[in-house]
């Protein structure tokens, strides 16, 4: 079996609701149709990432927080999805108590970097999806992660909470990661025909510079409804706007990684 050179990029914004899970199964989805051998992790407590994949929840679903806590093989822990080279680490409502259970762990930070150690090689891209918050789960993410895609949806308050989020990806680079590098940044949500849209890709633009990509993720109705068929956008609607803009994203990531 071929030995891949594996790139690990997670999805990372403290705030909830700017499309984060959404585009990690659809980026782990459109990479996968490539066929590019493609992992997603979910390491958010809402499971919505293996929800949205067709993951059934049940209590004796081996999850990403056997991986960190219960020292499962993430071997063990792997599914495979409905679309060929795309498998799936899930995960659990447990991971919601991991953040305190991993306080008194040794190595707490690298527990994820450690376990991934293990599948290094069998897939070219492992696509993580974070919990909305900044805690241990998230540290463990971004020491194990090569690179940050960073979501900021058309809103209100879309910049609030940046600063904290880049304020962290600096300390994880000056101690235990030195190599996170920031990926890209994606508009979501975007709608060509609001002031508000333009006013906040201005605003990003001007922040990040050549980092944005060039591809924005319009607001689109089939984007929302996928999931509660439990499956991603090019399963669900591929002729959508939502499945074109995220065939279109994941062209630009291919290219930028060679």
């Amino acid at each position: 079996m071929k030995a891949f050179k594996t790139k690990i990029i997670a999805l990372c914004n403290q705030k909830g609701g700017v499309g984060k899970t959404t585009s990690s199964v659809n980026i782990a989805s459109f990479l996968a149709i490539t066929e590019t051998p493609t992992l997603i992790i979910d390491m958010d407590p809402q499971a919505n990432a293996s929800t949205g994949l067709g993951i059934e929840m049940h209590p004796k679903l081996q999850s990403s927080y056997d991986v960190l806590i219960n020292n499962k093989k993430i071997t063990e822990c792997i599914q495979k999805t409905e679309i060929e080279y795309l498998d799936i680490l899930p995960a659990s409502s447990q991971l919601a108590g991991a953040e305190i259970e991993l306080v008194s762990m040794f190595t707490r930070e690298s527990l994820l970097k450690d376990a991934i150690k293990e599948i290094y090689g069998k897939y070219k891209y492992i696509i993580i999806d974070s919990p909305p918050s900044l805690g241990l789960l998230t540290v463990n993410i971004f020491t194990a992660a090569h690179s940050i895609i960073i979501p900021i949806q058309c809103e209100y308050y879309a910049l609030e909470g940046l600063s904290q989020l880049l304020n962290t990806i600096r300390l994880i680079q000056n101690n235990l990661n030195p190599k996170l590098e920031i990926e890209g940044v994606l508009i979501t949500m975007y709608d060509s025909r609001l002031n508000l849209s333009n006013q906040i890709v201005d605003e990003v633009n001007q922040y990040f510079g050549n980092k944005v990509y060039k591809t924005y993720i319009h607001r689109n109705v089939k984007l929302g409804e996928a999931p509660s068929f439990g499956k991603p956008i090019l399963l669900y609607n591929a002729s959508s706007t939502g499945s074109h803009n995220y065939m279109s994203l994941v062209s630009e990531i291919l290219n930028q990684n060679g």
